[in-house]
């Protein structure tokens, strides 16, 4: 079994119309949900043994932060594939990983990402800016990934948590 940590880029800047897309910053909002994801996932003590991150700037941005964040021991490889990819696409990305990683997070944009959980659990789901799926695979090598191949464990939308943590706060 394998587990895939699918992470949708948190909230970036159009500030500047003229950049491209490509090029887009994180914003406030931004720079401040991925570190508050990053310690989500360091409370919960997951732990990726390898980050796959599209190269767009706002992608690399939130991979960093949340890595930093989580204290994630696990190496940031930049694969040009996924900035703008199909959920065929990014199989086939997750298809190129060795055998030998047991868990990996793959930092990308939508409707990709929303595709690929869609083909991998049979369910559709809304993955807004910074928002986190978790799905463990019912394969032993990456390569073998198959539509429904997978189980939707826990879904982590930023909004939701937030408003949960500021209703303990008030409590």
């Amino acid at each position: 079994m394998k587990t895939l940590y699918i992470l949708r880029h948190a909230k970036s800047s159009w500030e500047r119309p003229d950049i491209a897309d490509f090029e887009r910053p994180l914003n406030e909002a931004g720079r401040n949900t991925a570190p508050f994801m990053g310690q989500l996932l360091y409370d919960r003590t997951f732990q990726p043994d390898l980050i796959l991150s599209s190269p767009a700037k706002r992608a690399k941005q939130t991979a960093v932060l949340i890595k930093e964040t989580a204290g994630f021991k696990a190496e940031i490889k930049y694969d040009d594939r996924i900035y703008e990819a199909s959920p065929q696409v990014l199989l086939q990305v997750i298809a190129d990983v060795k055998e030998k990683r047991e868990s990996v997070m793959l930092v990308g944009h939508n409707p990709g990402i929303e595709g690929l959980i869609r083909f991998l659990t049979g369910h559709k789901e809304s993955m807004p800016t910074a928002a986190l799926a978790i799905i463990e695979l019912w394969v032993n090598k990456w390569d073998g990934i198959v539509a429904d191949s997978g189980v939707l464990k826990e879904l982590i939308r930023p909004k939701e948590e937030m408003m949960k943590a500021h209703k303990v706060n008030e409590d």
